[in-house]
């Protein structure tokens, strides 16, 4: 590619080619020339135009075990090329220090998609967003002197360049750039401030038309219900980009996969990533949606000699319907014939043919004559979807502590401090703890105790109040302002009384402006007033102790070492909705292949564990609101609250447990219940697809 030519790229983006599996582009690559570039009309791979159909595929969200079938399905279902985010911050957890194992073998897994017959779009980043912590930005370059987050920022453009330069020596060493017989044929950096701006569709007219990110959903947050979309429309979307010279179109998700561990941003993102994806969170293609977008994809490889030798004409066939016709002079044709009517059918007049159309529709004619596609009319195999109980549990307990402020682990400060300025994100977890001591002779006491408001202002994202070592209430905020305000009625004692405040964050925020400077924990002001109204104590400027994390956490009770450091009731002895319990048990692995789910829908919220590895984050109290709507119409314009289900209801029911991470026998599972929840109700469920008769 000349110099001329990457001057011109509207981002930054390095183009790359692979074919390792026809003849000719073998060929090409033993003779040099091997290479990727582009005109008005396509991309061109070895000098041959393409239409390329691309999915998101995020290789941390699955596990290894999971991507050559996830891949396959890829491949079966007509894609040219899978599309994946470079996660910095599970790259580089420490400046320095890298890691590319586990999920995040990044050149296994893109070995694989090479194995499979596919190109990869890789976008390094270093910005992500992709609803993943911190925007995928590891926690210690907000701490780098003078640093600013996605500007013109010198720290910040020396930090970004060593980890480019880092994953662009580490494809080149492993040869997985085309001219070396790899499969990256896209390379793209995306730094900038804003929301739409990785998005490659420039409107200069030598340039291809590139939509990379086609939604197939929209994200889950806890506290929301669950997005969808019908897929007519998403393949009307598809459809109508390509006619109108779409080059490269990807969807976002393919698979979406899931937020293991504590990767999910936000705020309030959800563990499930499942996105409405083709392909679910588990690894099943989703009907009729995967099935249908198949057929689109076939007919788009038909139609593609004509989309990549000619540009459409466009022609009027009635108020809201038209053509576009790709009319080559060595006679090759297809054509587009659109509805864009979103309540009725009509009949259109084409070639001194007859068409009917479907409302918000559109018909591919690969020949110009025969219809091949419409985009909704889904011809797919129906099936359910259904949880059905594998296994039930017996558990044990250990109850968390509530610190005391002369805790060992603990230090003190004058003042209230920011939560991630404390952790650097170790822990979803920080105690705020002080003192109020009331005389035994004060006259405010009434019948042995002092009945006040405490009232707490906190910058998110949820928050527990302990008096004396019992929960006295639980505030949390929500997607669109994580911000919270506690205020309960608290009853002091006469002497010393330990008011424990538990901070937690549900996520770090993963876009908006300077989101790196955005606060966390409990702020203040925190103040105790008289039932009266009057201003009793303001506490924000007393003596605070700090303890960050949980000392389950810091035991490591979710490891089977750890698990046997301390006692564990069971029997009758193991309570229920008692906050701050870590709860265990062992099982052995169901038999079959079927994916597997935690259903949790009788626990509050916290943590899970299964032999060790973070499945994620729960919260099945937090109910869906919103106005849902079961049968959204899958006409008009679509956004992402247009087709909602689920209100009322908790917002992620069911957790992804990967049957890679079990043992035939002896699998630790534990769980850390923060408010108070029943683990008798805890199912491991087999997620079975039963075809309809």
């Amino acid at each position: 590619m000349s110099n001329t030519m990457r001057k011109n790229m509207f981002i930054l983006v390095v183009f790359y080619l692979l074919n390792l599996w026809d003849l000719q582009q073998v060929l090409a690559i033993v003779a040099g020339e091997a290479n990727v570039s582009y005109d008005s009309r396509a991309i061109l791979i070895n000098g041959k135009r393409k239409i390329l159909i691309s999915g998101s595929i995020h290789y941390p969200r699955s596990t290894p075990q999971m991507w050559p079938e996830l891949l396959q399905k890829a491949k079966n279902g007509g894609l040219d090329v899978i599309q994946t985010y470079v996660f910095w911050n599970g790259h580089e957890p420490s400046p320095g220090q890298y890691y590319f194992e586990g999920r995040y073998d990044l050149v296994g897994f893109i070995k694989l998609v090479a194995k499979a017959g596919l190109y990869v779009h890789l976008r390094i980043g270093p910005y992500v967003c992709a609803e993943w912590n911190f925007g995928g930005f590891p926690i210690w370059l907000k701490y780098v002197p003078d640093m600013v987050f996605r500007t013109d920022n010198e720290p910040f453009k020396a930090a970004m360049k060593r980890f480019t330069e880092k994953i662009v020596h580490l494809m080149k060493e492993e040869n997985l750039f085309y001219p070396q017989g790899g499969p990256i044929i896209l390379t793209q950096i995306n730094t900038c401030n804003g929301f739409y701006c990785e998005n490659f569709s420039p409107n200069q007219n030598y340039k291809p038309k590139m939509w990379t990110e086609a939604w197939t959903g929209w994200l889950l947050h806890f506290g929301g219900p669950t997005p969808y979309r019908p897929v007519e429309d998403l393949a009307f979307a598809v459809t109508r980009f390509i006619q109108n010279n779409g080059a490269y179109i990807n969807y976002y998700m393919f698979h979406g996969g899931t937020n293991f561990g504590r990767t999910a941003g936000g705020p309030f993102i959800s563990t499930s990533y499942d996105y409405d994806a083709l392909i679910d969170e588990y690894g099943l293609t989703r009907e009729p949606k995967y099935s249908h977008l198949t057929a689109l994809h076939k007919a788009i490889r038909l139609c593609e000699p004509a989309l990549v030798s000619a540009n459409p004409i466009r022609m009027s066939l009635g108020k809201n319907q038209e053509a576009h016709v790709f009319d080559t002079q060595s006679g090759t044709c297809a054509a587009f014939l659109s509805n864009y009517d979103p309540n009725y059918f009509v009949n259109v007049t084409f070639r001194n043919r007859q068409y009917g159309l479907l409302p918000w529709s559109i018909t591919i004619l690969p020949d110009c004559q025969e219809p091949s596609f419409n985009t909704a009319m889904v011809v797919a195999p129906k099936f359910t979807v259904k949880m059905e109980p594998a296994k039930k549990f017996s558990w044990h307990s250990y109850t968390e502590k509530v610190p005391s402020t002369n805790d060992k682990s603990s230090f003190i400060s004058t003042r209230l401090l920011e939560q991630l300025n404390v952790t650097k994100d170790a822990s979803d977890y920080l105690w705020y703890t002080t003192e109020v001591n009331i005389r035994a002779d004060d006259a405010l006491l009434k019948n042995g105790n002092l009945p006040v408001l405490l009232h707490v202002l906190s910058a998110g994202h949820a928050l527990q109040v302990f008096i004396n070592g019992q929960l006295s209430g639980t505030a949390y905020g929500g997607f669109e302002n994580p911000k919270l305000s506690f205020i309960g009625q608290v009853k002091l004692i006469a002497g010393i009384n330990k008011i424990s405040l538990l901070s937690i964050t549900v996520g770090l925020p993963n876009v908006g402006l300077h989101f790196e400077t955005w606060d966390a924990g409990i702020l203040g002001p925190v103040k105790l007033d008289l039932l009266n109204g009057r201003l009793w104590n303001d506490l924000s400027q007393w003596k605070w102790s700090y303890k960050i994390g949980v000392e389950g956490e810091t035991l490591r009770l979710y490891s089977f070492k750890g698990s046997s450091s301390v006692k564990w009731a069971q029997g009758s002895s193991v309570p229920r909705k008692k906050s701050l319990t870590w709860y265990k048990t062992t099982f052995d692995s169901p038999e079959g292949r079927d994916p597997l789910a935690l259903d949790m829908s009788s626990m509050g919220k916290g943590q899970i564990w299964i032999n060790g590895q973070s499945i994620g984050r729960y919260w099945a109290t937090y109910n869906a609101t919103g106005s849902c709507n079961n049968k959204c119409r899958y006409s008009g314009t679509y956004h992402e609250k247009k087709c909602l289900v689920g209100c009322g209801e908790a917002s992620q029911k069911w957790y992804h447990v990967p049957r890679s991470w079990l043992h035939p026998k002896g699998n630790l599972l534990v769980v850390f219940e923060e408010q108070g929840g029943d683990p008798s109700g805890i199912s491991l469920m087999r997620r079975i697809i039963q075809k309809n008769m």
